[in-house]
């Protein structure tokens, strides 16, 4: 892991060494090297952040899932019934069952032999915004008669004198 620190590194410190060499021989400040050096060190800073970040996110998932250890448990799927009250679907060793979780207490309901065998019911899609208001839209176009004669007609059920 330490050449990838060493990289950032070497391209660093050769863009330094040249940015105060150029200085100190006009003397003065030169922007193009200062602002090549400052990106530089926001590229070591930046990369380490980087390496630091990969290493706890491998660290903190192999400590988490005990890969050492077989899994033979999985929750399959899990459906909100009432406030803490739920029906989930475990597979436990290839075995299917189906437990009901309300408050701190976890029921046996039923063994499901095969999950080929459950009729999957697909969910209703809900309807989308943009064509849901274009519906409505319709509708009360449909209902507004159009021209002069309908604007003369709703003057006259509205109550409106002309």
């Amino acid at each position: 892991m330490k050449p990838l620190i060493a990289i950032p590194a070497l391209i660093v410190f050769p863009f330094s060494a040249y940015g105060a060499e150029t200085q100190g021989d006009a003397g003065g400040f030169s922007l193009l090297f200062s602002s090549i050096q400052m990106l530089a060190s926001l590229a070591l800073v930046v990369g380490i952040i980087l390496i630091f970040h990969y290493l706890s996110k491998r660290w903190t998932k192999s400590s988490l899932t005990g890969k050492t250890l077989p899994r033979h448990i999985r929750i399959v799927e899990s459906r909100f019934l009432a406030p803490k009250k739920n029906l989930v679907l475990v597979e436990v060793a290839g075995e299917y069952l189906l437990l009901s979780s309300c408050g701190d207490n976890l029921n046996f309901i039923k063994q499901i032999d095969m999950i080929e065998n459950i009729e999957i019911v697909g969910e209703i899609a809900p309807v989308p915004f943009r064509e849901a208001f274009q519906e409505k839209l319709k509708n009360m176009a449909a209902r507004i008669p159009a021209g002069a004669d309908g604007l003369f007609a709703m003057a006259k059920k509205g109550g409106m004198r002309s």
